[in-house]
């Protein structure tokens, strides 16, 4: 049995993006309250694995897990992408007419903005967790409160749908990172499997130092599928770039690395993996 450290509690994206990625294994979920708890249980116990969100097709990057990532020491092993779906729910003896106001994580709301717009006479509340707003809802028996979650977590803590799939725009994605300790990732895929790289690397404060990059990437015919940049704290108008490249050979992926080691400061690869290719349903 898998041990997988998340975000979140059970219901969350987070949840469903677990099962989903290790579908048909058993597993055992650490509920951690922030990002920083699951790459600390990974650190006190190697055999613990983790999975993060990394970026949303609507709130784009989460810009502190690339800091996270980076400054863990973990791998990148591989990556899911899940559809976000939300719903607002209730107490069963709750209703349209009884409800005042509306649970969830900042970013949920903001994706249910126009859904928020239609319905005034809801004073919208921020809170750590989609799924933990109708647990703690159900817990404690909170008449008047509505969360908005994943639907899967309203079913799990007994609350009423009151309406589904109330997100703004239903090409609303996010990618999940799967992160070990290094040399653990070798039990969750093979160098065979390997078709996507991430790596993060700062560059000489010089003239055309990315476009020398990007050039090299062309010319072994990597694919550039996201490139993001962070400030260097302390060194001002200086970055780290982190990149997701696509390949169809490992052999000439090596060389492209071998080729751009030289042109930057601090090249790391943070993980070689299989890319998830799938289109989820809409």
């Amino acid at each position: 049995m898998k041990t997988i450290a998340i975000q979140g509690f059970e219901g969350s994206f987070h949840d469903i993006a677990a099962h989903g990625y290790f579908a048909g294994e058993d597993i055992r979920l650490i509920c951690c309250a922030t990002f920083e708890q699951v790459f600390e249980n990974i650190r006190r116990s190697p055999d613990i694995v983790g999975l993060v969100a990394i970026e949303n097709t609507i709130a784009g990057s989460l810009l502190h897990n690339y800091e996270l990532l980076r400054d863990s020491g973990t791998t990148v092993a591989g990556e899911y992408k899940l559809r976000i779906s939300h719903c607002i729910c209730c107490l069963p003896e709750d209703s349209w007419e009884t409800v005042a106001e509306v649970h969830s994580h900042p970013v949920a709301l903001m994706q249910c903005r126009g859904f928020l717009a239609n319905h005034p006479e809801l004073k919208a509340v921020e809170a750590e967790d989609t799924a933990g707003s109708a647990k703690f809802i159900a817990e404690n028996k909170c008449r008047g409160w509505a969360a908005i979650c994943s639907r899967q977590a309203a079913e799990m803590y007994g609350m009423k749908v009151l309406e589904d799939q109330i997100e703004d725009n239903k090409h609303n994605f996010t990618r999940f990172l799967v992160v070990a300790t290094p040399g653990r990732e070798g039990m969750l895929r093979t160098c065979r499997e390997t078709d996507k790289a991430s790596l993060v690397f700062s560059l000489p404060h010089e003239e055309g130092s990315l476009s020398q990059v990007l050039s090299i990437l062309s010319f072994y015919k990597i694919n550039l599928t996201k490139i993001q940049s962070l400030p260097i704290i302390g060194h001002e108008w200086e970055y780290m770039f982190y990149v997701d490249v696509v390949y169809n050979s490992a052999t000439r992926f090596c060389q492209c690395v071998d080729a751009i080691m030289p042109l930057t400061k601090e090249l790391k690869i943070l993980g070689e993996y299989r890319h998830d290719g799938t289109n989820p349903t809409i």
